[in-house]
């Protein structure tokens, strides 16, 4: 298949149909790069707080919900724009405030899948950023899911979800993660391209991240991002030796495209230098306890 991942600026916009524009001519544009499965990054969706005005789109929680209030419209749109042209697309996240998990009051950062088919898998962040906990109260949704496709077996991991292994081992049947971000510098850039490199050496799976790029003064959540889309596999049979499969030019909008075989994923499961996947249970009883031994 091919991957199309995103390096996506966000725009003040004037009216519906200007998002409905963007978004189309996005779209069309992987669609006749031969993409199957497009990736947007996390918070894209918080453009669409600028249709209500750049009063609430700067103000942290009025814009949270102003975003939820827009989702339903912005699901429909990516719902048809897969199904007419037959492709997978994960949706920028975007803060949610229905449909919430028993006990959760406040929103959560919520991705989408839309398959060709008209089927829809939405999968909530787990694990908040110190922004998002202790100034936007943004809070931890539902539980990870594992969506079975016809492209195969994906999962999402939001951002900073992928620097945590367990996170990433829950999903271990996965073929491909996705990696939807959002980074202000260059080091939460780092740090997530990192844990997305991590994951696929850790499951031998394929990793997809997303990035929000430039600047976007009117908001004071994602004002300013760094990033670049990338694709990423282990370094072993199949795949590059950097493991790098495609990776975008640094704050540069526009797509990065790659090229991804299941059976490779398969095969190196199987059959690779090394197996990380399968060895991952080799650790208990080695990593607890630890042997204290003084050397001075």
């Amino acid at each position: 298949m091919k991957i199309a991942t995103a390096s996506y600026p966000l725009d003040v916009l004037p009216d519906w149909a200007a998002y409905e524009d963007k978004l189309t001519a996005w779209v069309s544009e992987a669609v006749d790069a031969g993409a199957d499965l497009l990736v947007f990054p996390e918070y894209a969706a918080m453009e669409l707080a600028t249709l209500a005005g750049l009063d609430v789109a700067g103000d942290l929680e009025a814009s949270l919900f102003a975003v939820a209030d827009r989702l339903a419209d912005a699901d429909a749109l990516h719902a048809h724009l897969a199904s007419a042209h037959g492709v997978h697309i994960l949706a920028g996240s975007g803060p949610a405030a229905d449909a919430l998990p028993e006990g959760v009051t406040r929103p959560v950062n919520r991705a989408r899948l839309f398959a060709p088919s008209g089927a829809v898998g939405v999968q909530d962040k787990q694990i908040m950023t110190r922004f998002e906990a202790e100034e936007w109260d943004v809070v931890p949704g539902g539980p990870l899911q594992l969506f079975e496709t016809s492209l195969g077996k994906i999962g999402i991991l939001i951002c900073y979800d992928s620097e945590f292994p367990l996170l990433g081992r829950a999903l271990a049947e996965a073929d491909i993660l996705l990696v939807p971000s959002v980074t202000e510098a260059m080091s939460g850039y780092s740090r997530v391209r990192i844990g997305a490199q991590a994951r696929a050496l850790e499951n031998q799976c394929v990793t997809v991240m997303s990035s929000v790029v430039g600047a976007a003064a009117w908001s004071p959540a994602v004002d300013i991002s760094t990033g670049a889309g990338g694709i990423f596999g282990p370094p072993d049979r199949g795949f590059p030796e950097t493991g790098v499969i495609a990776l975008g030019e640094l704050n540069v909008p526009g797509w990065v495209y790659g090229e991804v075989d299941l059976d490779v994923i398969a095969a190196v499961r199987a059959d690779g230098v090394v197996l990380n996947r399968r060895h991952w249970t080799l650790q208990q009883g080695r990593a607890d306890p630890v042997t204290v031994t003084r050397l001075a």
